[in-house]
C-alpha cells in the first residue's frame, strides 16, 4: 500500500454530500416533528436514532439489504443506471448520511423548539404561510444550532468507517476513505502511512470542532 491523496479527497466529497443530504432531510423531519402534533412521536424518533446505537456492521447489513441486487429498491437502482449501487461512491454515501442524520436531526430539532413562538404566532397573523415561517423565520434564528448540527454531522461522516466498508467496501482509487485506508495500512503493517491518515483526520475534526466551540462561545 502507498500514500495517496485519493482517501481524503473521497472523504471531503462523501462528508459533503452526506451532509447536503441530511441537512434537507433534517429540516423536514424536525420542522414536521416540531409544527406538527404527529402521532407516535417517540417510536418515529426512536427509529431516527437507531443509527447512533446499533453497530455499525447492523448498519451495513441492512443497508445492503436495502439496496442490494435482490431487493426492490436496488433492483429498481440498476434499471435506472445500469449499475448496482452496491460497492460504489454512491454507496459510501449513502451510509455516511444514515450515520450522521441523527446528529443533524437532534441539532436542528433543539433549534427550532428555541424559536419564540410568540414571533411565529405574530408572523401567522401579518399572514405567513408555514413555508415562509421556515424559511425566513426559525432557520434563521436557529443559525447557530444549525452550524452545530452541519459540523457534528459532516464530521461523522468524514469519520464513517463500519458501514462504509460493509456496503461500499475498501477498493483502493474507488471508494477508499481515510478511516479504510487507515485501517488496510494497519493490516498490512504501513503504521507510517496509517499514522498520515490519522493526523489528517484528527486536525480537521479539530478545526471543526473548534467551530462549534467558538460559536457556542459567540452565544454565551
Amino acid at each position: 500500500m502507498e500514500w495517496s491523496w485519493f482517501p481524503v479527497q473521497l472523504s471531503f466529497l462523501v462528508a459533503t454530500a452526506a451532509t447536503v443530504i441530511t441537512f434537507f432531510l433534517a429540516i423536514l423531519a424536525a420542522h414536521w416533528m416540531v409544527a406538527k402534533k404527529v402521532k407516535g412521536r417517540a417510536i418515529i424518533e426512536t427509529i431516527f436514532f437507531l443509527p447512533l446505537v446499533l453497530p455499525p456492521t447492523v448498519i451495513g447489513f441492512m443497508l445492503i439489504i436495502i439496496f442490494g441486487n435482490n431487493s426492490f429498491v436496488g433492483q429498481a437502482i440498476e434499471k435506472l443506471t445500469g449499475n448496482s449501487v452496491l460497492f460504489t461512491v454512491s454507496a459510501a454515501v449513502i451510509a455516511a448520511a444514515v450515520v450522521a442524520f441523527p446528529l443533524m436531526y437532534q441539532s436542528l430539532k433543539t433549534g427550532f423548539l428555541s424559536v419564540d413562538t410568540n414571533i411565529l404566532g405574530a408572523a401567522k397573523v401579518d399572514g405567513a404561510t408555514e413555508w415562509k415561517l421556515l424559511v425566513l423565520i426559525t432557520i434563521p434564528l436557529a443559525f447557530r444550532s444549525i452550524v452545530t448540527g452541519v459540523v457534528l454531522s459532516f464530521t461523522r461522516a468524514f469519520g464513517e468507517f463500519g458501514a462504509t466498508l460493509m456496503f461500499a467496501g475498501n477498493i483502493p482509487g474507488s471508494t477508499q476513505t481515510i478511516p479504510t485506508a487507515i485501517y488496510m495500512a494497519i493490516e498490512s503493517g504501513q503504521t507510517d502511512i496509517a499514522w498520515y491518515y490519522v493526523l489528517i483526520s484528527i486536525g480537521f475534526s479539530f478545526v471543526l470542532l473548534l467551530i462549534i466551540n467558538q460559536t457556542r462561545g459567540k452565544r454565551g
